[in-house]
């Protein structure tokens, strides 16, 4: 094991933060308005009471940010958390599907799975994980039939109480940052670093967020708006739903 120097996480962190905000910028701008109007409930916008292209717009392009950024930092989040284990258990990003992280530490091989909130899959995605980990159990025991293998699901924050789950063992949140750090206190030292030049790329964001909303109001109002404002709802539903849109 090899402490780990905090100023290598913030070099790590400044060198590489850029590339969630450019895709964060990137997710925007691939935004179709049309894609999104179909994946959304015309009629709970109805019910909510909604009048506005504007309400409608920023609804739908505020979910669709906030669904694609916690993927994306969750991804970005695993890179760091890679590099980390690396500087302290030299362990390395997996070959093996369905695993992230591999590392030896006291006669164990520790296979990860991360990821970035506890609460991140249904029973189905649960069982396929557990069935990945079996899987990588059996390729890994090929070339040593002894190896001691312990499946991990990391979360990179909140808690679970009960970490063992029989198949494998959930570590969220602080117990999932000291467990590839061996730092009890990495969980809130991080937190600062991962700040570097935020408003400067926010403020890039923003701008390509507002020019997004205005865009999108425009051309929704165009289609789905009457001459004197109104909403028109039933060729909302009719374009979200219709088996043909004319």
């Amino acid at each position: 094991m090899t402490e780990l120097n905090l100023k290598d996480v913030s070099q790590y962190v400044e060198e590489n933060i850029g590339t969630f905000h450019q895709k964060r910028i990137q997710s925007l701008d691939s935004l179709k308005l049309a894609q999104v109007l179909k994946r959304k409930n015309p009629y709970l916008f109805k019910a909510k009471y909604v009048l506005t292209a504007d309400q409608i717009i920023r609804g739908i392009v505020d979910a669709h940010i906030s669904s694609s950024e916690e993927g994306i930092f969750g991804d970005w989040l695993e890179g760091l958390a890679i590099f980390i284990n690396e500087k302290v258990y030299n362990g390395k990003k997996s070959g093996i599907l369905g695993v992230d992280l591999e590392f030896d530490l006291e006669d164990k091989r520790y296979i990860v799975n991360i990821k970035s909130g506890p609460n991140w899959g249904n029973s189905s995605q649960i069982a396929k994980m557990v069935a990945d980990f079996k899987t990588a159990k059996k390729t890994l025991r090929t070339s040593n039939s002894n190896l001691n293998i312990v499946a991990i699901n990391g979360c990179c924050y909140g808690r679970d109480n009960k970490p063992d789950k029989g198949d494998y063992f959930k570590y969220c949140g602080q117990n999932f940052w000291e467990f590839i750090s061996g730092n009890i206190n990495l969980y809130t030292e991080i937190i600062e670093p991962l700040g570097f030049n935020a408003k400067e790329k926010n403020d890039t964001f923003i701008k390509s967020y507002s020019q997004m909303i205005n865009k999108f109001i425009k051309e929704f109002a165009n289609v789905f708006c009457k001459d004197n404002g109104e909403i028109e709802w039933e060729k909302l539903v009719q374009f979200n739903s219709a088996m043909k849109f004319l």
